[in-house]
């Protein structure tokens, strides 16, 4: 459970809040809670994300419920840092996509006396950690693990099972796109998927010998 620190003004250090989880768990809903429970206490609150998310909006943070929060998209970490000073608190959603210099940006913030909150996938596709997510987690003083439900068992999903044929790193989707699955169920969907390539394969094998 996640704990808002207490605020020492002696101490002028800020901290790094990460909230990760699978597609469909909850990150943005919870994202987007945090920062206007900020904005409700008056606080001043800068909100960004990667310019490359525009699924449901170009400027709104948007959570799949449809909540929104107005950010700031931004093409590249380095322009959070330009954008993000004598801010309270400064919130970033799907930090996967960004650089690796995410990583240092967020702690600068934390160590000028900001809170940094920030959102993202902690795996991609292939079941690997994304991106600058495990350097924001080893970094961050709260790390909050979200799930989703499983499609298929009804589990606790960790997993992003991307259901489209790309092999494309960054694949911007929903439901038809994508189903979040436990641990059991995504082995065995990427199982039967190698089952398919590999019967395809020996297929057109065939097909090129018979020529």
């Amino acid at each position: 459970m996640f704990l808002e620190n207490t605020v020492n003004h002696k101490e002028q250090f800020g901290w790094i809040e990460v909230i990760c989880g699978s597609m469909f768990s909850g990150k943005t809903e919870e994202l987007i809670r945090r920062l206007k429970r900020a904005q409700f206490a008056k606080q001043k609150v800068e909100i960004f994300k990667p310019s490359v998310d525009t699924r449901y909006d170009e400027a709104m943070v948007v959570s799949h419920n449809r909540n929104e929060i107005r950010s700031t998209p931004v093409p590249a970490a380095a322009n959070i840092a330009i954008l993000a000073q004598g801010c309270d608190v400064v919130g970033i959603d799907e930090a996967q996509f960004f650089d690796d210099e995410i990583v240092k940006i967020c702690n600068d913030l934390a160590n000028s006396g900001i809170r940094v909150i920030v959102a993202g996938l902690d795996m991609d596709f292939k079941g690997n950690p994304f991106g600058p997510m495990p350097a924001l987690m080893a970094t961050a003083e709260y790390v909050t693990k979200v799930h989703a439900v499983c499609t298929r068992t009804g589990n606790l999903a960790h997993y992003s099972f991307r259901k489209a044929d790309s092999d494309n790193l960054v694949l911007l989707g929903e439901t038809e796109e994508y189903e979040p699955l436990s641990r059991a169920a995504y082995y065995k969907a990427m199982r039967e998927n190698i089952d398919v390539k590999d019967a395809q394969q020996l297929s057109e094998g065939k097909k090129n010998s018979q020529k």
